[in-house]
């Protein structure tokens, strides 16, 4: 069991990367009704991975933190 929060991200844009503050994270693919099941994703060493459901790119940012997404407005509940 994770001992901090996960952050979770959605692609309500449709973009193909999005860059973002975490190496572990859910993706919820978009808003619902047009989300898919949240997949936990472990970019482990690496410093990229490609969610296997909605195909989003997330690059990891280190100039970003948490939950902070480029472009903005890609934190899962966050307002466009």
């Amino acid at each position: 069991m994770a001992g901090h929060a996960v952050p979770h991200f959605q692609n309500d844009k449709g973009v193909r990367k999005i860059e973002i503050g975490a190496h572990e994270f859910m993706c919820c693919g978009a808003s619902a009704p047009y989300d898919h099941p949240h997949v936990f994703l472990d970019m482990g060493d690496e410093h990229e991975i490609v969610c296997p459901y909605c195909s989003t790119l997330f690059v990891h940012a280190p100039d970003l933190h948490g939950n902070q997404t480029r472009p903005e407005g890609c934190s899962y509940g966050e307002p466009l």
